[in-house]
């Protein structure tokens, strides 16, 4: 497994402005139990990357999102909401912890979410740290 980028609570909006993750697709979402009471989600999606050249068509790239320290979450679907594609994305940075959710808020793009817009989302945790990378297709035959 390959080393991933911490994310600092400076680094959000650059981050964010990085990776256009509306429209975006989520892949798997993983909770994983590492002990007792120590938990960590892990995000995969399907984003675009931020437009660098203006001739070619920005890429494709599967970004991973692993939130380590995670002390609430909620993962509920409901059979009129879209299944896999990312309608809106925030992530913030409050008391101490990083939430992140990939569902609507009902927030305008220019408005912060707050802690009760994330614990309001159907798809979210809150974790003390925040780690990424993009995940490189594995070579055939390796």
């Amino acid at each position: 497994m390959t080393e991933m980028n911490r994310l600092q609570p400076h680094e959000i909006a650059k981050f964010l402005r990085s990776y256009r993750l509306v429209g975006g697709r989520l892949r798997t979402v993983k909770v994983v139990h590492k002990g007792a009471r120590v938990v960590a989600v892990e995000f995969r999606t399907r984003v675009r990357e931020a437009i660098s050249d203006l001739g070619k068509d920005p890429r494709y790239v599967k970004l991973r999102l692993r939130l380590d320290g995670v002390e609430e979450f909620r993962f509920q679907m409901r059979p009129s909401q879209p299944k896999a594609k990312i309608t809106d994305a925030r992530i913030g940075y409050h008391n101490g912890l990083f939430f992140v959710t990939l569902d609507s808020v009902g927030l305008e793009p220019s408005e912060v979410a707050q802690v009760f817009d994330f614990r309001a989302s159907e798809v979210y945790a809150a974790g003390r740290e925040l780690f990424w990378d993009v995940v490189t297709p594995k070579e055939k035959g390796a």
